[in-house]
């Protein structure tokens, strides 16, 4: 498959204008606003079968066709960059080695929905990725591919780039949204949706970096051609891929979307590190459920990973070797959640914090007969009980580490240690 978000990044240092548009950059942008119509633009991209690569894997012309039709005022377009799911990186790829064609996309998205005002929301530890978006903007602006009257048209588009303060809370849409407002990152009961009522209480739609990224090539070469990639139904495109852990060439792919998890690891990634044996992996971020080494077979797409009990997520690959300890492992995740959660919510505010203190007591050899099952309680009273998806990524996560490595969490608790060798 020849790279579509990916291509020319190596070495051509696409963050300067003159680069992007020399491969025909902004050529996409242009076409959209000078020679077709909103109804052709969301038009193509729902016949792409584009989804959401944020984790959640909405179809994005359809959320776009959600924007009322008849509000009379401003609508707004929020970029999700607030990549803070342990083990992925793959949005921050694009922001720096090419952050012109996430403009581009935003620009057409922009027109597409009537949103005359954007928003980039950027994690706040992504400085070079939000000084290198700035720059582009600026360079974008200059040309007149940004502002008024853009392309030579009468239209208008313009972009904000808002960094937010490091709360891995505000990767959730609706906390996003009150961050922008200058109000705390909590999350919002819903409905009202975002389209509906979003920044400042206008629609806004809200998609993620990789998403908006893949729009140009879209309209570029028609919906069709991209729904033509990929392997299982419903699953089209190309996929960014962020591979981490025990292997031995981490790094982003781009790759057809339902690529196996197995081609992935030990074709692309080169295997496991030092030779040693898989013992798990988690497929699509800290929040997705492991899966042992004979299920990564799966195709990594939104419905096989779901049918194989686990995410596509924001497809970041977790590898762990046979020497990984699982409580250990769990404890880790766990704490990060705990520390991220925003309080709102009674089972995720005091959930994420007991578990993280029986998994400390496990690691530490103080474990008691009981803990495995106290955990799975806890656990379950978190899942489907929150506001955002916050607490059901800590639940997951467990409930996955427990329904697959049961017996290590048990071996722990008998031998007041770990049973696994470390170095």
């Amino acid at each position: 498959m020849e790279q579509i978000l990916l291509k020319n990044v190596e070495g051509t240092k696409l963050a300067d204008i003159k680069n992007y548009t020399a491969v025909g950059g902004y050529e996409s942008a242009k076409k959209a606003m000078t020679s077709m119509t909103i109804a052709q633009i969301i038009d193509e991209v729902k016949k792409s079968g584009l989804r959401g690569r944020g984790g959640a894997g909405f179809p994005a012309g359809m959320k776009w066709d959600f924007v009322p039709k008849d509000f009379k005022g401003p609508r707004h377009l929020c970029c999700n960059a607030d990549e803070g799911e342990p083990g992925t990186f793959k949005d921050r790829e694009l922001l720096e080695k090419n952050p012109h064609l996430l403009i581009e996309g935003m620009i057409i998205a922009s027109y597409a929905i009537g949103a005359e005002l954007s928003f980039i929301y950027i994690r706040g530890e992504f400085v070079k990725a939000a000084n290198t978006l700035e720059a582009a903007i600026a360079q974008a602006r200059k040309q007149g591919f940004l502002g008024e009257k853009i392309f030579g048209t009468d239209k208008k588009v313009d972009i904000i780039v808002h960094r937010g303060a490091g709360a891995y809370i505000c990767g959730e849409e609706t906390a996003l949204i009150e961050s922008i407002e200058g109000e705390r990152g909590n999350p919002r009961v819903r409905p009202p949706f975002p389209a509906v009522v979003g920044v400042f209480g206008k629609p806004t739609v809200v998609n993620n970096v990789e998403t908006l990224a893949a729009v140009p090539s879209i309209i570029k070469n028609s919906g069709q051609w991209y729904a033509a990639i990929g392997v299982p139904p419903k699953n089209t495109g190309s996929k960014l891929y962020a591979v981490s852990g025990h292997v031995n060439k981490p790094g982003v792919y781009e790759l057809p979307m339902g690529t196996s998890l197995k081609d992935l690891i030990y074709n692309y990634a080169g295997g496991i590190k030092n030779n040693k044996q898989l013992k798990g992996v988690i497929p699509g971020g800290s929040s997705t459920p492991v899966l042992l080494p004979e299920e990564i077979g799966v195709s990594m797409d939104f419905d096989s990973l779901a049918k194989a009990g686990s995410m596509l997520g924001s497809a970041a690959v977790i590898v762990m070797d046979e020497d990984v300890c699982t409580v250990e492992e769990s404890l880790r995740l766990s704490e990060f959640y705990a520390h991220e959660s925003c309080g709102q919510c009674t089972p995720c505010r005091e959930g994420t914090v007991w578990m993280t203190k029986i998994l400390d007591r496990i690691e530490h050899g103080q474990g008691v007969q009981g803990d495995v099952e106290l955990l799975e309680r806890v656990s379950a009273n978190i899942m489907g009980n929150t506001l955002c998806p916050l607490g059901d990524a800590a639940a997951m996560m467990m409930l996955g580490f427990l329904k697959k490595f049961k017996a290590e969490f048990a071996q722990h608790i008998q031998m007041g240690k770990c049973p696994v060798n470390k170095k």
